[in-house]
């Protein structure tokens, strides 16, 4: 079973406060190059493989989708989830993605943002959504890119000139990660990019499109704490197609 870090109240209490989540899609930095990669929504059906608060839920059905469908596995999401929520077109259901059954050929879009790099059973997972999804169908997700998920150390460190750098630790061991991030203990699974991308082929996808994200110049004009993540791709963003 995924940990459920999610429901752990100091976990929690600390997502609440970030930036993405108390505005929204827009309050994430990666979410303007995100939504390039979407499909036309347009009376299609969606599902949102970690929806959290259900965000992109709303999102879909206020750009064209007939039918939404929002899976979490924490109770606290999903609850607030809920509460945000009123369109009978949209669904939530609480379900480890490590145990996930969807029904065959019966989503135009399967969508998830920074939730496959908990799973462990990423290969399963990824032959689940190949089933879903109809002929022509589209998976967009994103993920910490493996580069940010491999540091030495949980801190910048300097080189011998002062510049702060970004070195990895056994960035070809893959494997379970811990960090602390809001919480201690927060577990998640290190995966070479190159491995995630051929556990994708071998499910019978077509990659369309694979981006290491960076802030544009504006956004870093604008928040310039974003300008750190020009040192190393925090996210990495993915389509493929059925």
């Amino acid at each position: 079973m995924t940990q459920n870090i999610y429901d752990r109240e100091e976990f929690f209490v600390g997502y609440s406060q970030m930036r993405r989540s108390l505005e929204g899609l827009d309050g994430a930095p990666e979410w303007s190059s995100f939504r390039a990669l979407l499909p036309p929504l347009h009376g299609g059906s969606v599902v949102d493989l970690g929806c959290g608060f259900g965000w992109f839920c709303r999102w879909a059905r206020e750009h064209g989708a007939g039918r939404v469908l929002g899976i979490d596995i924490s109770e606290k999401m999903l609850t607030r989830a809920e509460v945000m929520t009123s369109d009978a077109n949209i669904t939530y259901q609480r379900a480890d993605l490590e145990s996930l059954d969807l029904a065959q050929a019966s989503f135009d879009l399967v969508y998830s943002s920074l939730a496959f790099h908990y799973v462990v059973d990423l290969p399963r997972l990824f032959r689940t959504i190949h089933g879903a999804l109809v002929s022509g169908g589209r998976l967009v997700f994103s993920i910490e890119h493996p580069i940010y998920m491999a540091p030495t150390h949980p801190e910048w460190l300097l080189d011998r000139d002062g510049r702060k750098t970004w070195p990895l630790n056994q960035y070809l061991m893959e494997g379970p990660r811990t960090t602390d991030w809001l919480a201690k203990g927060v577990l998640k699974q290190h995966r070479m990019m190159g491995t995630t991308l051929n556990l994708l082929l071998q499910a019978g996808f077509t990659l369309s499109h694979v981006e290491e994200w960076r802030p544009t110049d504006e956004q870093i004009a604008s928040r310039p704490e974003l300008a750190e993540e020009l040192e190393r791709p925090m996210f990495l963003l993915v389509a493929a197609q059925r």
